[in-house]
């Protein structure tokens, strides 16, 4: 299952301090990986996926934001500082769920 979507890029409130950046995921994917993955637990609920955001290619996890109902995904400062992205813009993010 893959999905590819534009989303702003934002800092967690909460750990400002730390420079965590995320995307969150749209709430059709959101909820096509909560029904693909039903009975699947892993640490703070996280799912495995791969990304790519320009030429950056990484596996990390989406985590659910009990906030927003979908999921949200950390972007890390090297794939931010190549891609020359930073909190408020738009990024084009393609993510495949690993089952």
């Amino acid at each position: 299952m893959r999905f590819s979507f534009d989303a702003e890029l934002w800092v967690w409130d909460a750990r400002r301090d730390d420079s965590w950046v995320f995307v969150t995921l749209p709430a059709d994917a959101s909820a096509e990986i909560r029904e693909r993955t039903a009975g699947v637990r892993r640490g703070f609920g996280s799912v495995r996926v791969h990304v790519a955001v320009g030429a950056s290619t990484w596996r990390t996890s989406v985590f659910p934001d009990s906030a927003s109902g979908c999921y949200v995904l950390p972007l890390k400062r090297a794939v931010r500082a190549k891609e020359g992205l930073d909190a408020g813009d738009v990024a084009t993010v393609r993510v495949e769920l690993l089952t």
